[in-house]
């Protein structure tokens, strides 16, 4: 049985490619979440007055890979210290998110940004600003049709991923 996974780490665009390169990974796409307008566009969420976060929706094989492997790279993907900004991607567009379809997913984020944060501070770095929600209740926005595998489409596309340049531990 598959299961879904929601992020948000800055532009969506690379956080998509880096997920649909992983085994396990059945599909991704982009889409828009955490908002309070039905139906956004790209245009009005990138005015910020719809409070969505620009989200890549992972479906996944938890036999193949596991959530905390989704995980992972996500704390790694992106800055996760950085509030409402991603390199030069500055609005609410590009916060930091994870919205949980599950009480399992809502317990494997928050232990792993405690593991993530303890070697942050280790390097002297901010505090994590991450948004960890439950995802029921928040609908999940389809973006347009260009936005879906935009890296594919465009292989030297705009792929602003920032990080914070700290391996996620591994035991």
């Amino acid at each position: 049985m598959n299961s879904t996974a929601y992020f948000a780490t800055g532009c969506f665009w690379g956080a998509e490619r880096r997920y649909w390169q992983l085994d396990g990974v059945i599909s991704t796409s982009v889409g828009y979440m955490g908002g309070s307008s039905a139906q956004p566009t790209y245009e009005e969420v990138c005015t910020g007055r719809t409070g969505h976060a620009e989200m890549v929706e992972v479906v996944f094989d938890p036999s193949l890979v596991s959530y905390e492997r989704l995980l992972q790279e996500f704390w790694v993907m992106h800055d996760p210290t950085s509030l409402n900004k991603q390199g030069g991607d500055i609005g609410t567009q590009y916060r930091s998110a994870i919205y949980c379809t599950s009480d399992a997913q809502l317990s494997s984020a928050l232990a792993t940004k405690d593991i993530y944060q303890s070697v942050l501070v280790a390097q002297g770095l901010d505090e994590i600003c991450t948004e960890i929600l439950p995802a029921e209740g928040v609908t999940y926005w389809l973006a347009e049709e260009y936005h879906q595998k935009y890296l594919a489409k465009n292989p030297h596309g705009y792929d602003c991923h920032s990080s914070t340049g700290v391996a996620y531990p591994v035991s």
